[in-house]
């Protein structure tokens, strides 16, 4: 009986790596961001189609990302590349007014505010653009993309990485893989 009750009330097998799940990414409260890349020390990627919410979402983002990479934590963003094929299908299916090439180009511009800063590189690949693999030293938030859906309407995924080949490493270097095929962003 007490074995049954530890499995119902602690998590022990794979799934311990789950955090938190919300239904939509733009429920994660503010808190969990800023906590995660406050916290991080090593690496911190965005890889993201856009990563466009995160200059509104957290306030100060530039010069809190400046400033983690002046102490050596190294910061990535993957992006979608803002004229490619893939990106004006995205932008027909979703049929938004702030496009994904608008919003795409709204991060290269923050990200050329930060051209000076050591540590912070960008890439194009448009291989992700159906999920949002958002990494924290060893955490990471998860969004699968639905349908026609923008970011933040699709479910997101808040992991810790607790076990070798779980789902924190599969992630991870799926992200890997998407990073060495990208092509550099010129700050």
């Amino acid at each position: 009986m007490w074995p049954e009750s530890i499995r119902k009330n602690i998590k022990t097998g794979p799934d311990r790596e789950i955090i938190s799940v919300y239904p939509y990414r733009s429920v994660c409260p503010k808190t969990v961001w800023r906590s995660l890349i406050t916290d991080a020390e090593q690496e911190i990627t965005f890889a993201g189609y856009t990563n466009y919410f995160l200059w509104l979402e957290i306030p100060n983002l530039r010069n809190v990302l400046r400033r983690k990479a002046e102490r050596g934590c190294r910061i990535r963003f993957l992006l979608g590349d803002p004229d490619s094929d893939v990106t004006l299908q995205r932008e027909a299916r979703e049929g938004v007014p702030l496009t994904v090439s608008t919003r795409i180009r709204i991060t290269l511009d923050e990200l050329s505010k930060l051209a000076d800063a050591p540590g912070i590189e960008a890439r194009f690949g448009d291989d992700h653009i159906a999920m949002s693999v958002f990494t924290f030293d060893e955490q990471m938030l998860v969004t699968p993309h639905l349908a026609n859906l923008v970011g933040h309407d699709s479910p997101m995924l808040h992991l810790r990485r607790h076990q070798p080949d779980g789902l924190f490493d599969r992630f991870k270097f799926h992200v890997a893989e998407l990073w060495d095929e990208g092509r550099p962003v010129s700050l």
